[in-house]
């Protein structure tokens, strides 16, 4: 009995925390290997974030490591700043945006380590119109969310409607059905795209020597595996006479 009630304890955090987590989170096919990926993603931060959140802790001139020369960086990339060597800072005022959103947008440079790129991906594909809120748009995965939708005109206007349903010998679940409004500029296959490639982005802004880092650190673990051999046959030969 003991045993079952240890087990029952240890099993109740998973499931409040599957409870939480409400709509089921798709898995962003981001990949930070794909430089035409983090470029586009780029693009998109700049021209539909940019205006609300910002990027404080990357600056532009990091960009390079996408491929991109500063000249295209500051001739296509840069709307808030004058050197390539500014961080990607917003120019909404903190106290304006309080007022007009109720909460001043946060930064987004190491939003993708807090949430996570499935919840990013996910949140960016799950707005939908709701006359209800101050802004029109609600979202899914986060319910009352105080941002409109940025990218409607690309995905378009949603609908979402919510239905519990119950089948024999199981719990309740929810059940979500979309309906499309209105058309955006790209169709869903675009639309997922885009959002796959500006979760990229922001993963990679998240940390930017990540892929550095792990290939430094594949090559420390190689060498360490050299030197534990060396090492062994060392210790081996200066007890090979010890009993």
């Amino acid at each position: 009995m003991r045993k079952l009630a240890a087990l029952i304890l240890l099993c109740l955090p998973l499931r409040l925390l599957a409870a939480e987590l409400g709509y089921p989170l798709d898995h962003s096919p981001n990949d930070p290997r794909d430089l035409v990926s983090l470029q586009s993603g780029a693009r998109t931060f700049v021209n539909y974030c940019m205006g609300c959140h910002g990027a404080q802790y990357m600056r532009y001139n990091r960009l390079t490591e996408l491929g991109l020369s500063e000249a295209e960086i500051r001739d296509n990339l840069m709307f808030t700043a004058s050197k390539v060597g500014e961080t990607m800072k917003t120019v909404m005022p903190p106290k304006e945006a309080k007022t007009w959103f109720g909460v001043a947008p946060p930064d987004l440079s190491v939003v993708a380590r807090s949430r996570g790129a499935d919840w990013l991906y996910t949140y960016l594909r799950t707005f939908y119109r709701d006359p209800k809120t101050p802004s029109g748009w609600n979202n899914a995965v986060f319910p009352n969310v105080s941002m409109p939708h940025a990218l409607w005109g690309l995905q378009g206007e949603r609908a979402l409607a919510v239905e519990t349903a119950k089948e024999p010998g199981e719990h309740e679940r929810e059940q979500y059905k979309w309906t499309q409004l209105t058309q955006g500029s790209e169709t869903q296959v675009q639309y997922d795209a885009t959002a796959r490639d500006l979760v990229n982005f922001l993963v990679y802004i998240g940390e930017p020597a990540a892929s550095s880092r792990r290939a430094i650190g594949i090559v420390v673990l190689f060498v360490l595996g050299v030197l534990f051999i060396f090492a062994y046959l060392l210790k081996h030969e200066f007890w090979k006479d010890v009993k």
